[in-house]
């Protein structure tokens, strides 16, 4: 099973802050994951589909394109600005 949790202005747009799921359709790639997450909740794609959406394996940053195993945790926020 795959954790996914979801931070700031993301969690705020889905309702959520975090889902299980238990399989990843695809090649189980984190963008296998973000598409599957759309096509079970297509209101969340505007949101998830964004270029810009920041992602973590297990607490280290990587991207869309990385391997997922099973019973990862999967983080993703929007891109971090500062002031």
């Amino acid at each position: 099973m795959i954790k996914v949790q979801f931070f700031a202005s993301i969690r705020e747009a889905l309702g959520t802050e975090s889902i299980a799921v238990e399989t990843v359709k695809g090649n189980s790639l984190v963008s296998d994951l973000i598409e599957q997450l759309c096509e079970e909740k297509p209101e969340w794609g505007d949101v998830l589909m964004d270029s810009k959406v920041l992602v973590a394996i297990n607490q280290e940053m990587t991207h869309q394109g990385a391997k997922l195993e099973s019973d990862d945790e999967v983080a993703l926020f929007p891109p971090v600005t500062g002031g």
